[in-house]
This record gives C-alpha cells, structure tokens and sequence, in this order.
C-alpha cells in the first residue's frame, strides 16, 4: 500500500466546502475525493443515477482491500441551500477561517466529516502499511438533503450486484449538541406522514341545515390521535411522539362552510412500532372517530437500533480517549442514510456539533475538525484490532 504523507483534515474540508454542491450538483466534490483517495490505493466507481421526475444524481464508492473485514465510512457531499448569501458574515462556499472557526455551507453537515474520516484513513495507513489486514470503504452519495431516491440506495443496490458486503459502517453526520464528545447515534426514530382529507358538504353558514361542516368532524379525528399516548418509549429510546403539522381547508369566505378540511401530522416512531403497526394504529384510532374521511400514509424510515457492541465500543473507546468524555449512545434526533445502511450492516453514527447544521454562517472550529480525525483514528484503530 502506498506511503504518502497524511492528509490535513482543515485543508480538505475546506476543499470541499469550495465545491458549491447544492443538491443534486456535485460541483467537483466527488472528484476531490478521489484526489484523495486514489494516491492511497483506493479503487473508486462514481455512480451516476437517474429516475422519473428526480434529478441526476452522481455518487462515488470506494474500496481498498479485498478481504473481511470491510469498514465503511458513509456521508454526503450535497448541501442545502445557503438562502440569503447577504446574511452570511462570511462568504458561503468560501471556507474562510476567522479566529480559529472555519464559516461555509456543508461545514458540520458534513463535509469536515468526510474529510477528517479520510484523514484518519492516511494517517492509519502510514501506520499499518502492508500489516493492514481487512478493507476500508467509503459510500458517498450527492443526495442526502435531497429526495434520497439516486443516492444511498441505489448504491447498496449496486453493492449487491458487485458482491460489496460491509461489515459495520460509521455515519460521520453531526451528532453532537453543544462539544464534541458528547453523542454517538446507535439507531434512529421511524418517520411517517400521515394526510388526513375530511369530506363534507359545502353550503351557507347561516343554513347549516344544508351543509356537512367538515372541521369539526376533522378536529374529533386530530383529537383521537393526540389523546392517546403511542408508548413510554424503552432503555434505548425516547416515546414515540405524533405532531400535527398543517390543518387547511382552503376557504377565504367566512361566510361559507367548506367543502373538504385537510390536516397533515408527523410521527417520530420507536422499535416499538413498524411502519405497518404504526399504520394500522392509526387506522384504528381514525376509525373509531369518524367516517367518511380519506387517508393517506407516507413513510419516510423505519425505527432501527444497531445494539451496543463493537463498532459501539470501537467509537466510545476513542471519543473518550480524544476528549476525556464519555459519550451518551442515542436514537434521539430526525433521520439519515442510516436508515438504509442497517438492513446492510452494523451503523452508527458520530460527528461534530449540529447548531449550525443548515443555518445562516454554519461553522466549526477549528480544533474540533482536527478533534474529530483524532477520534476517526483511534476508532479505526479499535476496529480492526477487536474485529
């Protein structure tokens, strides 16, 4: 395996954060990766994708070594928005760096990620040389803040077919809430949107007689599910929670009962649930309110839990050497592309601070990049000795 000096965690995030790769445009993200990773002896697939009424999408899958066992690095080069470039003190894909804390789009999510995890891989390569026994992968994807249909997935599909397998995975997506070391994600919540469409009849309001008001009957439903709690949650996650997010009808008169009222709500679902007991809770609870409704359910991921063990061990072992912390194992947060890793492999999750995770100056500092590949280091390190 090829010797080269290691690489700056700082300097690539910062090579990256001046790609200005808002999904689905990769602006030469991915190409700055293989810059990286080829010199190392990384075989490197970029992955285009397309779909009906979805953008293109280009990913890249990397892989050095043939042998067990495969540790995968997996995150995302796409970006949201930067919305009023104005409202940025310092320039969004610029990458400046203004006492001692690096400003740019795609900072903490989660472009210092990648670059601090590759950093470690060099710097661990130094060390093991021809030693190096088993593989280190990277599953980039270009469509993470977008739909997620010509990313991650699609991906894994072609892993499949290739014959790929990865024996655990690290998500380096921001985990922490206010220091580093605080946080390792070991599974997350189910998402599911739920899109309730209450019929009625439209007519006068001074002659209700001749009408079917449909707020009413559409508040006896929202109200079946708020007042029934889903569950107390369990020692690895919080209660699942049910949110209601829009109710509509449409309507500017006052002086008119609408025809249709609609409502749309969220839940946040645990491992005490599937998507299919989740739905047919919800159906039971609309049944037992009302009729003549219609529903419709989307969901978003499933509830997974990757249990403590060794990829757990390996990442605790190293936070808490790096930062003298002990970091809390959670599921608690929204979701991420962890949620198709799992059906794969064992996935977890560690990254920098998420306050500035999509907002106006979203920042790192810079001691906690360099933080973070110590930390990516001595996680490969444990991994490959305990695997």
């Amino acid at each position: 395996m090829a010797r080269l000096d290691p690489i700056d965690p700082v300097e690539l995030t910062q090579a990256l954060i001046r790609c200005a790769s808002v999904t689905p445009v990769d602006e030469g993200a991915l190409g700055v990766l293989e810059d990286a990773l080829k010199p190392m002896g990384f075989t490197c697939h970029r992955l285009p994708y397309s779909a009906p009424n979805t953008p293109d999408v280009d990913n890249l899958y990397a892989r050095l070594g043939t042998s067990g066992p495969n540790l995968c690095f997996a995150g995302h080069t796409d970006v949201v928005p930067v919305g009023d470039e104005a409202a940025w003190t310092h320039p969004p894909f610029g990458a400046e760096i203004h006492d001692g804390i690096m400003y740019g789009r795609g900072t903490v999510d989660m472009k210092a990620g990648i670059a601090c995890f590759i950093s470690a891989t060099s710097r661990y390569l130094a060390e093991q040389g021809d030693d190096f026994k088993g593989s280190i992968s990277y599953l980039i994807t270009g469509d993470e803040e977008g739909p997620a249909i010509n990313g991650t997935v699609k991906v894994l599909q072609w892993m499949q077919t290739q014959g790929e397998v990865m024996d655990a995975c690290i998500v380096g997506e921001p985990t922490n809430t206010s220091v580093l070391g605080e946080t390792i994600k070991i599974g997350r919540r189910g998402s599911l949107n739920g899109f309730i469409t209450q019929n009625g009849t439209q007519g006068h309001v001074a002659y209700p007689q001749h009408a079917d008001n449909p707020l009413p009957k559409l508040v006896k439903l929202l109200n079946k599910l708020i007042s029934t709690p889903l569950d107390a949650g369990n020692a690895h996650f919080q209660p699942s929670n049910l949110e209601i997010v829009t109710i509509d009808t449409g309507n500017p008169a006052t002086n008119v009962i609408p025809s249709t009222a609609k409502a749309t709500f969220n839940i946040r679902f645990n491992d005490t649930y599937s998507p299919d007991t989740m739905t047919k809770w919800i159906e039971d609870r609309l049944h037992e309110a009302g009729d003549n409704y219609d529903l419709d359910i989307s969901v978003s991921g499933d509830s997974f839990l990757t249990p403590p063990g060794l990829l757990s061990d390996a990442m605790s072992s190293a936070v808490t050497k790096v930062t003298g912390k002990t970091p809390e194992l959670s599921t608690s947060g929204g979701t991420s592309d962890a949620r198709f890793i799992k059906n794969h492999c064992a996935v977890a999750e560690f990254g920098l601070m998420n306050q500035t995770a999509h907002k106006v100056d979203e920042c790192a500092a810079v001691k906690d990049i360099e933080a973070l590949a110590d930390i990516y280091l001595d996680m490969i390190r444990n991994y490959f000795k305990n695997a």
